[in-house]
């Protein structure tokens, strides 16, 4: 980092850095060294992300020691609830973006006023999902192309997930208030909590032991519910207990309709941003499953060992978006891209050396979550034609980002279009059926989309229209 180590050990003045940022002793980020900044709020982002990772990756581990028709469940669940959960990320964007603005102009009162709002949205989605996931778990399997034995094995993991869909929402939609004001530090540390959680549940419930019984693949959720409800009560416990820079009373539990409306409108574009990107998934899921269940393993595997690599990569770009959002709420515009092309550097020096690994190590990193042939072929195929692209996408994850910590979330809404709906999805279909080139259509489709929407993004940020968005 920037600063010289005043006892002459670089390594010393790196570790107290590091800890710091864990620690959270560093909130004002409007002025001062950027790199610092970045390095301050990447490095707890960079953690709360790989804890994610990890537990997908464990997660995998486990269930694809009952079937693979387990593994397939969780991808073809997964694709439908990340749909849904459109919604949720769409608001959590939003806000990320206002508290961010308000932390920047200095008035924390509106940023918890706007933490409420966001949490009494997230039920009342959360809530509806429930009851859709609790009434429709086997439809919903039957008609993502599942078969009737698989629908018969998942159905309960479809349930239980979607049914309690309001842990995971709530977790995600505070943690994004928690980065949009600077305490990075505190949702990391509720991320681990939660993951921590799960990771020992996971085999509890999935296996059994003593006196819960082995629940096979629907273990899983039911582990994914326990631990992320027990971190939404630590977040909550943080917000009205202190420990943040937002600070809520029982006198902040009111409905404020102009606040929720601000949110919704802003939330608007990030919904439609994400519904666009998540639709375009579970077109190319359901299209998987047309090459039967091993190919679709492979896939989800090589997609949940992809997830470890953009976590740490997305937590680089949530930081992005804090600083965009905050400087921009301090009037400081130019220091605002500053951070963004800085950040991006950093991102794309950590994907390119990823992607090596990728490319190198395909089938013994595929091999590590299963010993079917196929699916170590289909998973490792995916692995090295994506990485292929990640050297362009370290970038516009970046920029997207930036984007929406600005606000400004109608613009990566017509970029995803264009990328996911008029390109990917067009050449999924064509290349994979038409021209019979299987699952190699489909992973190659997802490499052209990473790429064509990592150019506009960039062409669109230079235009500099990000910088007058009023939230």
């Amino acid at each position: 980092m920037d600063p010289k180590s005043k006892t002459g050990n670089p390594l010393t003045e790196f570790f107290k850095i590091f800890m710091d940022a864990v620690r959270g002793k560093q909130t004002e980020f409007t002025s001062g060294s950027i790199r610092r900044a970045i390095f301050m709020l990447s490095v707890p982002m960079i953690l709360e992300m790989m804890m994610e990772s990890i537990f997908a990756i464990v997660d995998i581990a486990y269930v694809s020691r009952v079937s693979v028709n387990a593994v397939a469940t969780i991808g073809l669940t997964e694709s439908v609830i990340t749909l849904v959960y459109a919604l949720a990320i769409g608001l959590s964007m939003a806000a990320t973006a206002v508290v961010a603005r308000r932390i920047g102009e200095k008035d924390e009162k509106e940023a918890a006023r706007a933490a409420v709002q966001a949490i009494f949205l997230g039920i009342l989605i959360s809530v509806i999902i429930g009851v859709i996931g609790l009434t429709y778990s086997r439809e919903i399997l039957s008609l993502m192309g599942g078969s009737s034995d698989l629908i018969a094995e998942g159905h309960g993991y479809t349930k239980f997930l979607i049914g309690g869909n309001i842990t995971i929402v709530l977790l995600f939609l505070i943690n994004a208030v928690f980065r949009g004001a600077g305490d990075a530090s505190v949702a990391m540390w509720t991320l681990i909590l939660s993951n921590g959680l799960n990771i020992i549940l996971d085999p509890i419930f999935i296996f059994g032991l003593g006196p819960i019984p082995e629940f096979g693949v629907t273990g899983a959720a039911i582990a994914t519910n326990i631990g992320r409800g027990s971190a939404v009560l630590f977040q909550l416990y943080i917000l009205f207990k202190g420990g943040s820079r937002i600070r809520l009373a029982l006198s902040d539990l009111v409905l404020r309709v102009k606040i929720m409306f601000n949110l919704i409108r802003v939330s608007l574009g990030g919904i439609a941003q994400f519904l666009i990107g998540t639709s375009s998934w579970v077109f190319l899921m359901r299209l998987m499953s047309e090459f039967g269940s091993e190919a679709l393993a492979g896939y989800t595997i090589a997609i949940r060992v992809m997830m470890f690599t953009f976590m740490p990569a997305w937590g680089m770009s949530n930081a992005a978006a804090t600083l965009v959002g905050q400087n921009l709420g301090a009037e400081k515009p130019d220091r605002a891209e500053k951070s963004v092309w800085i950040t991006g550097k950093y991102n794309a020096i950590f994907m390119f050396l990823i992607s090596l690994v990728y490319l190198l190590l395909a089938k013994p990193i595929i091999a590590l979550f299963s010993d079917v042939v196929p699916v170590i072929e289909n998973g490792a195929l995916c692995l090295q034609v994506v990485a292929t692209g990640y050297l362009f996408y370290a970038y516009g994850m970046v920029v997207t980002q930036a984007f929406n910590g600005a606000g400004d979330t109608k613009t990566p809404t017509k970029i995803n279009f264009i990328a996911f709906w008029l390109v990917q999805l067009p050449f999924a279909y064509l290349v994979s059926l038409y021209l019979d080139w299987g699952v190699l259509g489909v992973y190659l489709a997802i490499l052209l989309a990473e790429v064509l929407l990592s150019i506009m993004a960039v062409i669109w940020f230079r235009k500099g229209y990000w910088k007058q968005t009023v939230v």
